[in-house]
């Protein structure tokens, strides 16, 4: 992902509903080019696209300790921020050879991490562990011919925060012999042979991603205005956050290797009405368009597979595969 000539920018803000926004106005205005974006969030729970946001979250504990919830437009799990973590985001051409490989995105940044002398690596869905523990989670969205990835790199974030803001999903530790989150987790920082700063680090890594041949971008007043629209009419509002929690007759979840799944649907007779996915598996696209498709569909596996052949499944739904899908809405 390194590339001569990528475009530095940087949101100046530690608010999550515009910093978000401005990543969506980068992705979808800004057609032309390779960006880079290193941000941070004051104290924030970011949930995935797909997942039931009250389900993620440890309301009291939020609400004591004054931490926001936003929704992101990616998939994957919920993940918490604050002044200890930093994130970064690529932007750049959608390439379909690369089939949308993890692989093309955390190698720069993997290789960032070793050469500061920390022991990372890429492992399972979506994860960058440092000595075994995991320090990031990334995930990516596809756009008009565009691509965004992107992730947090937990550099001196504060361990007992993530446990204590998050709700454990047991699917997820059930074959690892009760770890929880707090094990589960480490820090960048506690991992390098000589210490640094956050600053320092934020610097090192704009030289490391963009292989010392970034050039320096602003948004003009009108595109922050347009980011500023953005962040008050979608990221802001309950209905974005928090109003997606389904109401339906049929329902079921299942833990995939791609991650957990889960379904409501309300049907009229043998006919879909409405349905809807959630979960933390890693779409790339939004499940509307494949929802409204099923809408009027026959709940039988022959009518639902027929409409999931139309679409490219890994998508919407990453590693977890259209017989998957299937075995879920129809398991006996």
């Amino acid at each position: 992902m390194e590339r001569s000539g990528m475009i530095y920018l940087e949101t100046g803000s530690l608010d999550p509903c515009f910093n978000l926004a401005f990543e969506e106005y980068v992705l979808t205005r800004r057609r032309d080019g390779d960006y880079l974006i290193l941000w941070q969030n004051q104290n924030t729970v970011v949930v995935g696209n797909n997942q039931i946001t009250e389900a993620e979250i440890n309301r009291p504990w939020i609400e004591a300790h004054g931490v926001k919830v936003v929704r992101r437009a990616t998939g994957g799990g919920a993940v918490y921020h604050d002044l200890g973590n930093l994130n970064y985001s690529f932007l750049t051409d959608y390439r379909p050879e690369d089939q949308l490989s993890m692989e093309r995105f955390t190698r720069p940044v993997v290789r960032a991490l070793r050469a500061l002398g920390a022991d990372a690596e890429a492992t399972g869905r979506n994860d960058i562990l440092v000595a075994g523990k995991k320090v990031s989670g990334t995930a990516q969205k596809i756009a008009g011919g565009r691509i965004l990835h992107h992730g947090t790199l937990l550099f001196d974030s504060d361990p007992e925060a993530i446990a204590s803001a998050l709700r454990a999903d047991p699917q997820k530790f059930q074959s690892k012999v009760g770890k929880s989150v707090r094990s589960r987790v480490g820090n960048i920082r506690d991992a390098l042979p000589e210490d640094m700063t956050l600053r320092r680090f934020w610097d090192y890594l704009k030289a490391a991603l963009s292989a010392g041949g970034c050039v320096s971008g602003a948004l003009t007043e009108a595109e922050k205005r347009e980011v500023d629209r953005l962040r008050r009419e979608k990221y802001e509002t309950w209905a974005w956050t928090y109003g997606r929690s389904p109401a339906a007759e049929v329902h079921a979840s299942r833990r995939y290797a791609g991650g957990t799944l889960e379904f409501y649907a309300s049907l009229s007779g043998d006919v879909i009405r409405s349905i809807g996915f959630y979960g933390d598996f890693l779409s790339k696209r939004s499940l509307d368009p494949l929802c409204r498709a099923l809408e009027g569909v026959p709940f039988t596996p022959e009518a639902v597979g027929a409409v999931l052949a139309r679409f490219a499944v890994p998508d919407y739904f990453g590693s977890i595969t259209a017989e998957e899908v299937l075995a879920l809405l129809f398991a006996p």
